[in-house]
């Protein structure tokens, strides 16, 4: 067959049953091109994990048609290989298939091609199909994916720059690499005594540890390339954290060409040097401060040139994204920093603004369904189970979930440039997820503490009243129990809404040394967003003097201090917006946000939606049947027309990809 896919896909064509279930042991069914041809043909997917809230959509969206008479397809999967965890209604209806790992490699030891991510699957399939490996063990199954699938020859790394090379591919990227082919390579690494002071067990696996590693040793390569100083060999002088060689060749053409990189996205920071008319090359600008305005100026310059290289296809993978939105934000961080930039530079961003909305609107309306379902962390509702997996592999931890309203990545990186510049030795792990559509607190934050789509909060999805009582029945029972994990009692879940005006209710419940899991709201961001009338600068100025005003710093301390495992993100982001008028929708309208108008009829959606025709029929993904929106048109607001505001709703990236970061001291 020409892809793994098909060898599934085969035994749907045919679209005979109303019911299938399949028994998915390696989650087979998550992969994003498998989810969106289902969809296309006509089927539904709904994963079995716990049997009451299972129960309650099954009955309320699909077994309700069917008594109706309409043709609705549905998947039930479940990630055990024993149909008999089903109840006893859905075995006699439904026909049943299992997908298994051994079907789709046969000649690898399906154990350890488990732990890949299914995006691996289509170079490890041609891999596969052209080598036909046979009854491969454990390691030999290793070396197969280490080099096929990752592009890693163990024997072929023989100096500093071929091993700095394979690692900066790896970061850079931020690929992901399951624990077990790390441990392989640094097994095969230390075989001699080539890399014997290196840190393999930390640089390898840890990307945050690595860019420490560079940074602490970049100052020491511009001295020693300029003339000005001898490399010694006692890292004690240096201060180093991390141990391992203290000089390093970022001049080697097969690094040097990440080198820039790394320190235009904001990766490595560039660090004041003197002797700047002794460095031989040019490349080295990047990673050196001269003058602050000078070097945010040339990062500025080479980031619009580097977004507008790297522009994301129509059908661009769903991680491209998140990392092209990193980039993205930190041009907009970048220019809202520096008070000084032509005007130019201003229209440059809204024309870029605009070139990205006319490709990742339309990604989203084709692609957005398939991410609901995607194993790890994708969207907001993934994190509670995320952190679930974070605890089953250490269970002594204690997590802290801050959840700060509104704020955008781009927002993000002016909080991160206020505590650092504090000198405070906090380290990020950054990623990004994707929020609910519309973007609206309601949706995406209850999504956010319930860890399920907004289908199954459908009473309260208009208002947050009743999200503690979903992150208490997360932990408790439902959602924790589904992961394998035996539920928290109330007094060691707690959660905390506005927690500024709490924090004395903060203080005490940090104290009970019973709390394991926190969840908290952190509002400000959220209220200067609809009292802003600067726009984004001032939405950037605002923040970054709150921060300074050491809320936030006082915030990590005390939950760093009572042992708490910070993670950080945001339901929904926000964007300066023009005016477009008012919709005349009377008591049509159940929501009534800037950026999107929700109704109950699709009927009263289409009425207003012939008042503004460049308005968004989002279509119901993941959202009640009866939940309808109406999004406003690119950069617009149902407001008055031609005012200008910041707010939400919409499907921009800046409203979309939010961050998800690990907040920590080493």
């Amino acid at each position: 067959m020409k892809n793994w896919r098909e060898i599934i896909l085969k035994e749907f064509f045919a679209r005979i049953n109303k019911l299938t279930l399949v028994a998915d042991p390696h989650g087979l069914l998550q992969e994003e091109k498998i989810i969106e041809k289902l969809g296309s043909l006509g089927y539904e997917i709904l994963w079995f994990e716990e049997p009451i809230s299972f129960r309650y959509i099954y009955e309320a969206r699909f077994r309700s048609r069917w008594d109706c008479g309409e043709d609705v397809y549905l998947i039930v999967a479940f990630k055990k290989e024993n149909f008999n965890i089903l109840p006893y209604d859905l075995l006699q209806r439904g026909k049943r298939l299992i997908f298994h790992l051994l079907d789709i490699f046969p000649g690898l030891d399906y154990t350890v091609v488990a732990n890949l991510d299914r995006s691996d699957f289509d170079v490890l399939y041609e891999a596969v199909s052209k080598y036909s490996p046979k009854n491969l063990g454990e390691d030999a199954t290793k070396d197969f994916i280490l080099r096929h699938v990752f592009k890693t020859v163990p024997e072929l790394i023989k100096t500093p720059s071929d091993l700095l090379k394979v690692l900066l591919q790896r970061h850079y990227s931020r690929k992901q690499i399951p624990e077990i082919f790390d441990k392989y390579l640094i097994d095969c690494l230390r075989k001699d005594d080539r890399f014997k002071d290196w840190p393999l067990e930390i640089i390898v696996p840890d990307r945050e540890a690595f860019f420490t590693f560079l940074q602490e040793r970049w100052p020491i390569f511009l001295s020693h390339i300029s003339g000005y100083e001898k490399v010694g060999e006692d890292q004690v002088q240096y201060g180093l954290k991390i141990p391992g060689p203290t000089y390093l060749p970022f001049d080697h053409q097969d690094v040097r060409v990440y080198v820039d990189n790394l320190f235009l996205e904001g990766i490595l920071k560039p660090v004041p040097f003197e002797k700047t008319n002794n460095l031989p090359f040019e490349w080295f600008r990047l990673g050196i401060i001269s003058s602050e305005t000078e070097n945010i100026t040339l990062r500025i310059d080479k980031l619009f040139e580097r977004l507008k290289s790297d522009f994301p296809s129509a059908d661009a993978h769903y991680d491209y994204w998140r990392s092209f939105a990193r980039r993205y934000a930190e041009l907009i961080f970048l220019v809202m920093q520096c008070e000084t930039l032509p005007n130019e530079y201003h229209q440059h961003l809204d024309n870029l603004k605009r070139d990205i909305d006319k490709v990742f609107i339309p990604w989203m309306l084709k692609r957005y369904q398939s991410l609901i379902n995607l194993p790890g962390l994708v969207m907001l509702h993934h994190i509670p189970r995320f952190l679930a997996h974070e605890i089953s592999e250490n269970p002594d931890l204690k997590i802290a979930f801050v959840l700060v309203d509104g704020l955008s990545l781009d927002q993000w990186l002016a909080i991160r440039h206020e505590v650092q510049r504090e000198g405070a030795s906090w380290c990020f792990e950054e990623e990004a997820v994707f929020a609910w559509v519309p973007t609206l607190t309601s949706v995406s934050r209850q999504a956010a503490f319930s860890g399920n789509p907004p289908w199954y909060f459908a009473e309260s999805i208009d208002s947050t009243q009743k999200e503690a009582v979903l992150w208490y029945q997360f932990w408790g029972s439902f959602g924790f129990k589904s992961v394998g994990q035996s539920g928290y009692a109330k007094g060691e879940v707690a959660y905390v809404k506005n927690v500024e005006k709490n924090f004395n209710v903060l203080e005490e419940l940090v104290g009970n040394a019973r709390l394991r899991i926190l969840g908290l709201i952190v509002n400000r961001v959220d209220r200067i967003m609809h009292g802003m009338e600067l726009g984004t600068r001032g939405m950037h100025s605002q923040i970054r003097q709150w921060v300074r005003e050491g809320f936030f710093h006082r915030l990590l301390k005390t939950l760093w201090d009572d042992g708490f495992l910070i993670y950080l993100s945001s339901d929904h982001g926000n964007i300066e917006a023009r005016g477009c008028g008012r919709p005349q929708e009377g008591v049509l309208a159940e929501e009534r946000g800037e950026r999107v108008r929700v109704f109950r009829d699709f009927r009263a959606r289409r009425k207003i939606r012939e008042q503004f025709p460049n308005a968004i029929e989002w279509p119901p993904i993941g959202l009640p049947e009866d939940y309808f929106a109406l999004l406003a048109a690119p950069r617009q607001a149902f407001v008055n027309e031609g005012e200008r505001i910041v707010c939400h709703g919409g499907i921009t990236v800046e409203e979309v990809i939010v961050p998800f970061v690990k907040i920590f001291k080493k």
